[in-house]
């Protein structure tokens, strides 16, 4: 049997952040992962590498008055906490909310991390005040995006490889936890047979052997459940949102399946607030897939028009990014499991961002002209233009009747009428000069174009979707994407598993969304984006500073 004095299972951003915090202090730690080496970073790698900071350099550049006090007000405001297990969960939001105004960026900039100066503003909200959303831009987008997220990490481990501190356990499958008089103190599974499979890619389950080890530390960071549909389906919460959808699109590879958690908790490990999750409602099927199902978010600004599946234009707060949850309930609501956004070319040229490394090369790529080149160049950008010319939820047309003629071929089974969804577009456009407006959307386009951000990169001009001077039209149907759990293994704020009764499981650790990103669900029912890579950051560094 092979020892460490700490094993880690997931090599993504939170097992590399506990790897380095191990590894630190002199500790021998194995990292171990079912997939190869081609798949190191796990779901950050391809993510848009936003971070969740307050009160920055960044946002008083752009003359945001963010604060501590202020961002615990969205926060707690946003986590709706009303559980009695919500205790810790309410510690780990109360901690991450102190880093996140403190340390966080000076740790992360003395490893070479930089952000792109203008910061986004996700999840607004758009209810009351106090309640859910940011209230300000808090979204940091990291140069090299995910890649640039977990670079450094990587090379830190690779780092204390070469000095004999870490050791990788690649295509190693954990299927038990070694429990010895109450504590773990191992772990055992199979080991699969090598795959070479691009990252992301299905890879094989074949086994060639197993394998055991023993430390005095386990922490399990093995993401969350979003590739096993099933699995979502049984834990939605059918009393907060409804039925869940028969068919949705993947926002992240199939081996994202959830077993880690079983195997933590057929060992003894509580596990809180499993109903809770993250799922985007502006999904689209992707036109070169890299997963099965594979599924890409849009990152949509205010102005397009969304309806949803029968037609109808949504009422605040189910605008495009202002309140992912209220929309996706709203969505199912209405009997169906897509919906639609109708927009023009200037809005989608303006406003349209595909979430993920892969579909930003040039924010990725770290450099100033490649930025400049994509975002200020004719068009929307390279990634965007190639969904609308091949992807198979894009409708293009010079007018209204025959864009509704291809949005009802799309979905012959949910047909619209082309009179009601006309007269919901001029009544929209009607309220354009209309200097006391009722209309909450075109409120909203107006408030959001006073932060310079969003005016000059995120927000077109208002203007009539119905003008033929600003076309031409555009449809794009929308499908519910998976994405994130919110709950998880229960933990202390050293990363500490609980068990079922709340006492601490001796030898076992959790990070990232296994662990609700830190306590069991430090979300509550709503994220404010950005706090899926800083909660992996944060409660792999406990984790991995613990253990």
């Amino acid at each position: 049997m092979i020892k460490a004095d700490v094993v880690i299972i997931g090599s993504g951003l939170a097992g590399l952040v506990a790897a380095h915090e191990a590894t630190n202090r002199g500790r021998r730690v194995i990292l171990i992962d079912q997939e190869g080496p081609q798949s190191m970073g796990g779901q950050a790698f391809w993510s848009l590498g936003g971070l969740f900071m307050v009160d920055t350099p960044e946002q008083r550049r752009m003359g945001i008055r963010d604060s501590p006090e202020l961002a615990r007000q969205d926060w707690l405001g946003s986590a709706q906490f009303d559980r009695p297990e919500d205790d810790m969960p309410r510690q780990w939001a109360d901690a991450y909310l102190e880093f996140a105004s403190g340390t966080m960026r000076s740790y992360l900039r003395e490893l070479g991390m930089r952000w792109f100066p203008v910061v986004g503003w996700a999840e607004r909200g758009g209810a009351a005040a106090g309640g859910h959303g940011n209230s300000v831009p808090r979204f940091h987008i990291t140069w090299g995006t995910g890649e640039g997220v977990v670079a450094p990490f990587i090379r830190l481990a690779n780092a204390a490889i070469d000095i004999g501190l870490l050791r990788h356990a690649f295509r190693h499958r954990v299927s038990r936890i070694d429990v010895t008089d109450g504590r773990a103190t191992g772990v055992s599974g199979e080991i699969l047979d090598v795959d070479y499979a691009p990252r992301g890619a299905s890879t094989t389950r074949d086994v060639t052997g197993e394998f055991s080890f023993a430390a005095e530390s386990i922490v399990v960071a093995s993401g969350g459940i979003g590739g096993d549909h099933d699995a979502v389906r049984a834990l939605w919460p059918r009393d907060r949102l409804g039925e869940p959808p028969a068919h949705m699109v993947s926002g992240v590879p199939d081996y994202v399946d959830g077993q880690m958690q079983a195997v933590a908790k057929a060992a003894g490990a509580g596990a809180i607030n499993e109903d809770r999750m993250w799922h985007y409602c502006e999904g689209l099927r992707n036109w070169n897939p890299i997963w099965p199902n594979h599924g890409i978010r849009v990152l949509p600004g205010p102005s397009s028009v969304w309806l949803d599946g029968n037609g109808d234009r949504m009422e605040p707060p189910c605008m495009p990014g202002f309140d992912t949850l209220s929309t996706l309930k709203r969505i199912l609501a209405a009997g169906h499991e897509h919906s639609w956004f109708i927009l023009t070319q200037k809005i989608i040229e303006k406003e349209f961002a595909l979430s993920g490394s892969e579909q930003n090369p040039d924010l990725t790529s770290g450099k100033w002209l490649n930025v400049l080149r994509e975002r200020l160049g004719k068009g929307a950008t390279r990634a965007v233009e190639a969904f609308k010319e091949k992807g198979t939820d894009f409708v293009v047309a010079d007018d209204l009747e025959t864009l509704v003629a291809g949005m009802n071929r799309l979905m012959p089974g949910a047909p619209l009428a082309l009179d009601h969804v006309r007269g919901q577009i001029a009544a929209r456009d009607a309220a354009l000069d209309d200097p006391v407006a009722e209309d909450a959307q075109i409120n909203a386009i107006n408030h959001a174009r006073t932060y310079l951000g969003d005016k000059l990169i995120r927000t077109a001009k208002p203007h009539a979707i119905l003008d033929p001077k600003n076309g031409p039209l555009i449809a794009v149907r929308l499908n519910i994407l998976t994405r994130k759990s919110l709950g998880g293994l229960h933990t202390d704020l050293a990363g500490r598993v609980l068990r079922d009764d709340g006492t601490i499981f001796d030898g076992l650790y959790a990070a990232g969304e296994v662990a609700g990103f830190g306590g069991g669900g430090y979300h509550g029912y709503n994220a404010l984006e950005g706090t899926f890579l800083g909660g992996c950051v944060f409660s792999g560094m406990k984790a991995g500073q613990s253990a």
